[in-house]
């Protein structure tokens, strides 16, 4: 805690979210308030947000945590984009659209998250950056209640807020849809629900075959209908013995299901989040993982785009043990062995049985992993930087994609969900030529919004249009798109009980 300065008023007429009306420091005096710098694209930032619900929830009485939402990207910088963000992660505190980085200015913040303390009498008195301060943060709440209480300078009046999940409640059978995998041996298409933590196995046409999970987040194994998930998101699928991998993101988990026992069984991950710079590896059980985002299944090796710790993972299926395989924890874009070499929060992840390929997020990049001895990892596009980004089609490094999360190779390309950019990428691997195939906007329906992740069978290309809460099929011959109409499909708190 440094010496107290008097904090800066909120700037009037900005944008708020999340409350029926605009709020200031003064109207909050007599409570401790929170100022979360955050931005939605990331991971740190949303690894914030579970400490903030929890000191929210203990101090309900006395502490107002308010979001300030301060832009990286040009696309975090529209107001329903900032909106959505709030819907997926289930924000339920008043956030501030922080225009042109002036509240950000005005408390000096210089990354990303950074948590400001306020006290009841208006003072600013100490800041944390990064994540994994809830201890600290608990603390020093409990210390200036106790010093504001005995001192007569609180007054903790009862505050409430209209949030926009109560405001716009969301009702669509799908709910910020992450991932999807098709499989045209089997003839069937897996959804990762995420917003309504669930997988939905569905035909390729879009018949229901299956639910798998309750719709409610938790870490839960069993059957079908009594086993959890938190925010899912990646899949890979090990056909010939019936069982689909998940990477069960907010649960910092792999898990397994079985369609021929219908079960679920967590194989990887402890339920806690890892701390982004160990080095442990052994037993997958009880090693923690760190928002896992996407997998890819190579033989008997499970791949993890490992978001949270910004590295390549990899299990033995065989022997059940987990550890790195590439990247050095470091948020970067750094190329080279294996070992040296550095991502930023990579979020999706496709082979083709020669090479990896990862959708490179925070750099806005693809880049290419090798899996032979020796192997060594290269960008085949986009600038490589932290905030190199745009929209951009050519060869290389003069790309420019906007945060892509989602990859996927096939017909001897990589189709890039470019999630920023709301469109659809294709990339030689070969020449590393980038070009636009879908997302222009126009009469052809071929509007997208965050798209997140896709999947090839056969002439179709399925499409996870995230915010739009939909899965697109795409026929690759005409470009022509539609949505996936899933028959029976409700979202949970509307599905009669059977």
């Amino acid at each position: 805690m440094a010496a107290r300065v008097r904090s800066p008023e909120f700037p009037s007429q900005f944008p708020w979210l999340n409350t029926d009306r605009p709020l200031s420091l003064q109207s909050l005096k007599g409570r401790i308030v929170l100022l979360d710098f955050w931005t939605y694209c990331c991971i740190n930032c949303l690894h914030v947000l579970p400490d903030l619900k929890y000191l929210e929830r203990k101090y309900r009485d006395c502490l107002t945590v308010i979001g300030v939402h301060s832009a990286k990207f040009d696309n975090e910088k529209e107001i329903e984009n900032i909106r959505q963000a709030i819907l997926r992660y289930d924000i339920e505190h008043p956030v501030i659209v922080d225009r042109d980085f002036e509240v950000w200015g005005q408390y000096a913040v210089r990354a990303w998250p950074t948590i400001v303390v306020i006290d009841p009498e208006g003072y600013c008195i100490g800041h944390v950056a990064g994540e994994g301060n809830r201890e600290a943060l608990d603390e020093a709440i409990a210390d200036l209640l106790e010093q504001h209480q005995n001192q007569g300078t609180t007054d903790f009046q009862t505050i409430s807020f209209t949030l926009e999940k109560q405001a716009q409640p969301l009702t669509t059978p799908l709910a910020f849809p992450g991932k999807v995998l098709a499989d045209e041996a089997t003839n069937r298409l897996f959804i990762a629900d995420s917003g309504h933590h669930r997988i939905v196995v569905a035909t390729l046409d879009g018949e229901v075959l299956d639910v798998i999970g309750t719709g409610t987040a938790g870490l839960t194994d069993g059957s079908f209908d009594t086993a959890q998930f938190f925010a899912p998101q990646g899949m890979a699928w090990d056909g010939q013995n019936q069982l689909l991998y998940v990477a069960d993101t907010e649960n910092h988990a792999l898990r397994q299901i079985d369609l021929r026992r219908r079960e679920v069984s967590t194989v990887a991950g402890t339920g806690k989040q890892r701390d982004r710079f160990s080095l442990e590896s052994g037993a997958a059980l009880e090693i923690p993982l760190n928002s896992p985002w996407d997998v890819v299944l190579i033989e008997d090796i499970l791949l993890v785009a490992m978001a949270g710790c910004h590295q390549i993972w990899g299990m033995d299926l065989a022997d059940r043990t987990i550890g790195i395989y590439a990247g050095s924890g470091g948020e970067s874009c750094v190329d080279g062995t294996l070992d040296e070499a550095a991502f930023a929060q990579p979020s999706g992840i496709a082979t083709d049985g020669t090479e990896l390929f990862v959708a490179d997020s925070e750099t806005s990049s693809i880049r290419g992993v090798g899996l032979e001895e020796d192997a060594t990892v290269r960008t085949l596009c986009g600038s490589g930087e932290l905030f190199g980004f745009g929209d951009v089609d050519g060869t290389g490094e003069t790309v420019r994609l906007q945060h892509c999360l989602g990859v996927e190779y096939a017909l001897r390309w990589l189709w890039v969900a470019d999630t920023y950019n709301h469109k659809i990428k294709q990339v030689d691997p070969q020449t590393r030529f980038c070009k636009t195939v879908l997302g222009n906007g126009g009469n052809r329906g071929d509007r997208l919004n965050e798209p997140s992740g896709l999947s090839v069978a056969g002439n179709f290309l399925y499409i996870a249009d995230t915010n739009h809460h939909r899965i697109c099929r795409v026929d690759l011959e005409t470009l022509q798109v539609q949505t996936l109409l899933l028959s029976g499909l409700c979202a949970p708190s509307l599905c009669l009980p059977s």
